[in-house]
Formats: C-alpha cells, structure tokens, sequence
C-alpha cells in the first residue's frame, strides 16, 4: 500500500485509468465482433456502417492513447481489406 499522499492520489488515478481504458479496449472488440458478423452475413451496406463504427472507436482509442495508434492503423486497414474482399468477390462474376 502507498505511504505518501501523491502515492495514494497516484493509485487512485491509475484504478481511474484502468477502468476507462479497460472499457474503451471492450467496446473497441465488440465492435471488431460486429463488424466480422456482418460480413459473416455478406450485407455491405451493415459491412460499411460497422466499420465506419469500428474505425471510429479504433481512432478515438488512438487519439487518447489508450491504445497504439500503429495498432489502430493496422486493425483498420485489416477490416478494410476484408470488407474489399467480400464486396469484391461479390461483385465478381462467377467464372465457368
């Protein structure tokens, strides 16, 4: 247990801390969920909304860095491509 005020006022914040990251870290997971169950589905117009949904809870992650902007960069560019993917092979006509 902390000793000094600022030891004890430090451990406050840092539970503080925790418990906000913690819950930005969740919502920013069940929106990556979100997102791979509608392409799961293969609706593109859901597709496109999770994520636009899912980068915008990865930036503002990013921006308070609660997580690695590097990290929130390379989640959006994985959930980008899956989305091209999918709308891609839809759009393709099958070959014979």
């Amino acid at each position: 247990m902390p000793h000094t005020k600022s030891a004890k006022k430090s451990m406050r914040q840092t539970a503080k801390r925790r418990i906000r990251n913690r819950a930005a870290k969740k919502s920013i997971r069940l929106q990556v969920r979100a997102f791979q169950q509608a392409v799961k589905e293969g609706n593109a117009d859901k597709m496109r909304e999770e994520l636009r949904l899912a980068a915008k809870k990865l930036d503002k992650a990013a921006a308070k860095r609660v997580i690695h902007p590097n990290l929130a960069a390379r989640k959006k560019a994985q959930l980008a491509r899956a989305l091209n993917e999918k709308t891609a092979a839809a759009a393709a006509p099958p070959k014979a």
